[in-house]
């Protein structure tokens, strides 16, 4: 690791920080090696190494480690020769948590201190700076092996593709027309829709189409919630154990887990477990069930919700139809996360794992002990949070959150990235990318960064190619984007992003997710204007073409758990390697209108053809290097 110090304070000389990890890897195999990372094992032992060259007056080094909320410990490095210090540092004695750490260069009249920005490439300066993130997880903490390396699929599921086996809701409004622009939505973005504009789309529906995922390199299918609910998007649960008729019942369910199986896909669902829809059989808000907590003191679900003594009730966000879950009510808790619970049942049937809506509002019980019941039933069941920062030390509702240190998720939707990705096409943040990618990378178990889940669009966010082609979208009303599309010139220049923005997605570390559609060239505004019918007929065949290509590309071993570097940086240039003993694969990418020479040649993957080393203005190459 390079240490660079103000121009000021090193006369042409340089100060070198380095760290060589000890661990035991999970086939119990001790290795040493240098380490860029800050993510460890709890039985690691770090060796951290300074040079500083006797013009900088360095008396004496220590390393100050604090642990999150605690105090801070001052560790003395070791010299014998006033140049080189090491300091030993075994993690067995601290368990699993978050630390930081300084160092600091003592020089008599005045001190050299340590600081990052990135988490990864330490500087030195004579004013206190920002502190290395730490993270240490259990011993142990593994993540599943076959979600490495695949491509994600997201689906909503009602506008996905329609079988015509499922029934129609009598109480919904049904559209016919496949192709039909969104005709239902806000007055003013936030205000009140009912959403339940259904265009038939089913999980039947999804099934027929899995050749086609096969041929794009599918391997996991994400679905949105699949549980009986009011609304086309279903985060208004009714029912967990019952697949909404809508989408082709229990029974397409079971037909769509065995369809899976039989290609090799995974199935992810959608565990929204923070709220249920005040119209559901535990809360049935109209009466409809005779049961439920609403007005009901003697209900068995009464405490699963919160109440006041007027019986006014805590909801989502303050959403009156999406009434809050109490899990600190041990019924409630473990219908979701008990040994026999919504979590662990769905597992037992087949499914993959799951995603975890609004994870920052699940608590670190609901957390350990949903992972706990999961496991039991599949080691290898996957489970995905939905957290919108680094998940490393995030704090939620003012508490430190401990996601990713062994007991609670495997992986988090990785929207840092999707934010810089986005800066980076739109307004030439290239060094803002690479700084984020490393941090990420640095701050993650291994084995989280390997099965992060890679967004550039959801059903929450505008579609990418609008985000990428479209500027004028965002000052459009809802009545004027229900039927808004970009002209040609917008497309094509959202188009020539996309392939870049793709090329990117799916060759980092993690794995990329794609919301069904983009692949196939949809546009889309915000919600619900994202969430338009899949063009099946009307598919962008160059497009189609190119995902097909990059699912090809990921079938590349090194994309599975091989090593990440930024190799190359600049204002409108990224340039990374992925890589392991036997491949090296750069990924670079010009987003400016002239070429960028590159000190790497071999045979682009994406084109087929040699790359010479000159990169074109907007494009990007996926180069095997000799």
């Amino acid at each position: 690791m390079l240490v660079k110090l103000h121009e000021e304070l090193t006369k042409g000389s340089r100060i070198e920080f380095s760290k060589i990890a000890e661990t035991v890897n999970a086939s119990r195999v001790r290795q040493k090696e240098e380490s860029a990372r800050e993510a460890f094992p709890s039985s690691a032992k770090l060796k951290f190494y300074l040079k500083c060259p006797r013009e900088f007056g360095v008396i004496k080094a220590e390393m100050r480690i604090t642990p999150d909320g605690g105090e801070t410990e001052i560790l003395p490095f070791s010299t014998e020769d006033g140049e080189n210090f090491s300091l030993l540092y075994d993690l067995k004695h601290k368990g699993a948590g978050l630390f930081y750490y300084e160092t600091v260069l003592c020089r008599g009249k005045d001190s050299l201190y340590s600081t990052t920005c990135d988490n990864t490439e330490i500087t030195f300066a004579d004013k206190k700076g920002t502190p290395v993130r730490l993270l240490v997880y259990e011993d142990g903490f593994t993540t599943p092996d076959w979600f490495y390396g695949g491509v994600m699929y997201h689906i909503f599921v009602d506008r996905f593709r329609k079988s015509g086996k499922s029934m129609k809701r009598a109480d919904a409004v049904n559209e016919n027309d496949w192709y039909a622009p969104i005709s239902q939505y806000a007055r003013v973005p936030g205000a009140y829709v009912k959403n339940n504009l259904f265009y038939g789309g089913d999980l039947y529906g999804v099934a027929e189409k899995l050749p086609y995922l096969q041929s794009m390199g599918v391997t996991i299918l994400y679905l949105s919630p699949i549980f009986k609910a009011n609304s086309n998007h279903k985060y208004d649960t009714c029912d967990y154990t019952e697949v909404d008729a809508a989408f082709g019942g229990n029974e397409a369910l079971e037909h769509l887990i065995s369809e899976c199986k039989k290609c090799g896909i995974h199935i992810i669902l959608d565990g929204v477990f923070n709220h249920t829809g005040d119209e559901s059989i535990y809360f049935d808000k109209c009466r409809k069930y005779g049961n439920g907590a609403y007005k009901n003191p003697d209900s068995p679900y009464r405490d699963w919700y919160f109440f006041d003594e007027n019986d006014n009730y805590s909801s989502w966000w303050g959403i009156e139809i999406l009434p809050k879950l109490n899990h600190n009510n041990d019924n409630c808790l473990n219908y979701f996360a008990g040994e026999n619970g919504i979590g662990a049942k769905y597992v037992k049937e087949g499914i993959g794992g799951w995603r975890l809506d609004v994870a920052d509002e699940l608590s670190d019980k609901f957390l350990e002990l949903f992972r706990k019941s999961v496991k039991s039933v599949n080691p290898d069941a996957v489970i995905i949070g939905e957290v919108w920062e680094n998940a490393a030390d995030k704090v939620a509702y003012g508490k430190r959150r401990k996601y990713l240190q062994g007991k609670q998720l495997d992986s988090v939707m990785n929207y840092p990235f999707r934010k810089a990705l986005l800066e980076f096409l739109l307004c030439k943040g290239g060094e803002e990318l690479a700084r984020e990618l490393n941090e990420i990378y640095s701050s993650y178990p291994p084995c989280v960064a390997n099965c992060l889940m890679n967004i550039i669009g959801t059903h929450d966010t505008e579609r990418i190619l609008t985000a990428l082609g479209d500027k004028e979208y965002g000052k459009l009303s809802n009545r004027e984007l229900s039927n808004h599309k970009m002209t040609e010139t917008e497309y094509e220049t959202g188009k020539k992003l996309l392939k870049i923005a793709s090329a990117i997605q799916y060759t980092v570390y993690g794995v990329p997710s794609v919301f069904y559609g983009d692949e196939a060239g949809m546009e889309g505004g915000r919600d619900p204007f994202c969430r338009r019918a899949y063009p099946w007929e009307r598919q962008d065949a160059e497009l189609v073409s190119h995902y097909r290509r990059l699912g090809e590309i990921r079938k590349n071993g090194v994309y599975k758990n091989g090593e990440f570097r930024i190799v190359g940086k600049g204002n409108s240039y990224i340039a990374f390697e992925r890589y392991d003993k036997k491949t090296r694969i750069v990924t670079a990418a010009n987003t400016d209108s002239t070429p960028v020479t590159v000190p790497f040649s071999g045979k682009d993957l994406l084109s087929g053809k040699k790359f010479n080393g000159v990169l074109q203005p907007m494009s990007a190459v996926i180069v095997r290097c000799k």
